[in-house]
């Protein structure tokens, strides 16, 4: 059964009891001074103000505060979460860290929930709760678990006030650290959320606690997304990727409303979006996939026109373009491995070369206030604080292993508009960028090329179809080698073949007379995989090889460069990699470097296609022409190995494929 809107009980409408307008400005006087009073004023759709008193009855607060995203209203968010404790002050001046649980290190994929209608059909990755369980859990966790807080209320857009894909919603929390970094993260709709629903017809709804802050809460931690009612409820935890639910929760809300509601027209996608300045000045827009902790933020910033490092909400224009916003305005993103040879502007807002207001999570912190984390390039403290106390190099956890300096999923949290590249004009219209490059990525280590390009669109949709990525640390309870399809199946409610079947139809739409390129990356072949040591993880290219990758594929999106015909797609040639690599880092490259990343291993490639396409013969009602495209691949890799073996050269795939 296909989601259906507002079936069912509305769970923390029901629970809270209020019916009626008048009863909810009960709530508020009770709850709220003559300031706050006069802000909830400034909201006039009656079914929120409903829906915030019944979280207020419910969850127990002493008193109600709210975001209308004032100066003054970002500086008591700014002041709470150091007064609360959730936040410290560093060293330098506007930068703050905050630590989580140890428990509580990363998106809780084994405590994360759809509560689902009866028969209501859901992904076969997800884990699912029928409503009344999920009602009743509810009812006994949130019952009055804000007693002695003060409940925030936020108003936030997914997106620039007016674009088409854009969503506002309502973020209900007790944590000031959560309200802190939304404030950086989302575009303020306060006083344009009236005219934002009524534009789009739709809202998002979010309620968190963090509870009591203790390890001993954790086991009593859910995440649960009411797919009906786009209403979230999360619980017992702190860090962002669990609370801070317009992030992720409203994410796979957006995904089910364009998969359902929004066919050919709109996609909402786990992207970076980001420009590249070609020959003549030219600006040409990528978007691209990845999972966490795959690249993307540095494949992001490595544009001349950095929009966004995560999500993207996409439509169809008028003029036949494919055309994306960021929903965000800031970044949270993972800190390890970032330094000054890979992100240096980055870097500049995160040393204090540039000012920037920075929210660090679970580094390492020294006596002088300086954060630390894995990866920096730079010496390491002899002492300090991280997210499991006091810390020196022998620092040992509860099983011998030696302590980190910092969390492998420490994040930093910062507005978009403090790094060099970012083109806030671009980044803020609502009119948005339009889309000629498609991307999709994950971490290789053995199989496929650093680029290709899809022969069509439904060639593409199959490599965002196919990506996988070993499991990191972003994901607690996930372990080994995931498939990660469009790196959005984590975030896909619905069942993956209904969220194939869009796909395949906006790609293939006639109103899409602009089509972008769709193409895969991969940054993690190994030495080891490619006939050098075996085992050896040592990475075939570097960090700052992203941006020839990138130029190729601009050049290839205006048919300036040629490519090797091959079953997968189009690979480059070498002298045009030759060109490229010297005109942007002025690196140089060999022939000997190009054959190791280009060669074809058969069988690496055929035991993908075997894998992918068994795991979707498992999926009801798959789209057939997923496994019409793994069939023509496997027969054309597998005409390759009759005629050159298991390993082909470049120069045989030209002999087999020719140059288009």
């Amino acid at each position: 059964m296909k989601l259906e809107l507002r079936k069912g009980v509305d769970i923390i409408s029901d629970l809270g009891g209020i019916k009626t307008l008048a009863e909810a400005r009960k709530v508020f006087e009770k709850k709220m001074d003559k300031e706050n009073l006069a802000k909830i004023g400034g909201i006039k759709n009656e079914e929120v103000l409903i829906k915030i008193a019944n979280t207020a009855a419910y969850m127990g607060p002493d008193s109600i505060w709210i975001n209308s995203s004032s100066p003054a209203d970002f500086q008591y968010a700014r002041d709470m979460a150091l007064e609360n404790g959730e936040e410290f002050k560093l060293k330098l001046p506007g930068h703050t860290c905050h630590y989580d649980l140890p428990e509580d290190q990363g998106r809780m994929v084994d405590k994360t929930y759809y509560i689902s209608n009866e028969g209501e059909d859901v992904s076969s990755l997800s884990k699912r709760m029928d409503r009344r369980e999920a009602y009743e859990y509810i009812k006994e966790q949130y019952r009055n678990i804000m007693k002695g807080k003060q409940m925030t209320v936020s108003f936030w857009n997914r997106g620039p006030v007016g674009a088409k894909a854009a969503i506002p919603a309502v973020m209900i929390t007790d944590s000031f650290y959560v309200v802190h970094s939304g404030n950086i993260l989302y575009p303020t709709v306060y006083k344009n959320f009236d005219a934002e629903v009524a534009r789009g017809n739709v809202y998002f709804f979010n309620t968190h606690s963090y509870g009591r802050f203790k390890s001993e809460d954790i086991p009593k931690a859910r995440i649960f997304m009411d797919r009906s009612w786009y209403t979230t409820y999360s619980m017992h935890c702190t860090y962002a990727g669990n609370t801070l639910m317009l992030k992720k929760g409203n994410h796979r809300f957006a995904v089910d409303h364009s998969t359902y509601y929004r066919v050919e027209d709109q996609m909402s996608e786990h992207m970076f979006i980001t420009g590249l300045t070609g020959p003549g000045g030219r600006k040409t827009f990528f978007s691209g996939a990845a999972p966490s902790g795959c690249g993307k933020t540095t494949t992001a910033m490595v544009g001349t026109d950095f929009i966004g490092d995560d999500l993207a909400q996409i439509w169809i224009e008028k003029d036949g373009t494919m055309r994306a916003v960021n929903p965000e305005i800031g970044i949270f993103g993972i800190v390890e491995d970032v330094n000054r040879e890979g992100d240096p502007l980055l870097m500049k807002a995160l040393r204090g070369d540039k000012p920037a207001e920075v929210i660090w999570s679970n580094v390492l912190v020294d006596d002088d206030g300086v954060p630390h984390w894995v990866g920096n390039g730079e010496p390491i403290p002899p002492k300090g604080r991280n997210w499991l106390g006091p810390w020196t190099p022998d620092t040992r956890d509860a099983n011998g292993k030696p302590v980190p300096i910092s969390n492998p999923n420490a994040r930093i949290t910062l507005y978009c508009e403090v790094i060099d590249n970012y083109n806030k004009k671009l980044g803020t219209d609502p009119a948005g960028c339009p889309i000629s490059v498609v991307t999709y990525s994950g971490r290789d280590s053995d199989t496929m090329p650093p680029v290709w390009v899809a022969k069509s669109p439904d060639h593409g949709v199959a490599i965002g179809a196919s990506i996988l990525s070993a499991a990191t640390a972003t994901e607690v309870g996930a372990k080994g080698v995931n498939r990660q399809p469009w790196a959005n199946a984590p975030f896909t409610p619905g069942p993956l073949a209904d969220y194939m079947d869009a796909q395949f139809t906006f790609y293939n739409s006639r109103k899409l007379t602009k089509k972008p390129i769709l193409a895969g990356l991969n940054y993690f072949l190994t030495h080891g995989a490619r006939g050098g040591e075996p085992g050896s993880k040592k990475l075939l290219g570097e960090k700052r090889d992203v941006l020839p990758w990138l130029t190729w594929l601009e050049r290839r999106a205006h048919g300036e460069v040629k490519a090797i015909d091959t079953p997968i797609g189009f690979i480059p040639l070498y002298e045009d990699l030759k060109k490229i690599f010297g005109d942007t880092i002025g690196k140089a490259y060999s022939k000997d470097l190009y054959d190791k990343q280009f060669s074809f291993y058969v069988d690496n490639i055929i035991a993908r296609l075997d894998l992918q396409r068994d795991a979707y013969s498992k999926e009801p009602n798959c789209p057939k022409r997923i496994f019409e495209i793994y069939d023509e691949q496997e027969k054309g890799l597998k005409d390759l190995k009759a005629k050159f073996g298991s390993i082909v050269t470049p120069e045989q795939l030209i002999q087999a494929g020719g140059v288009k």
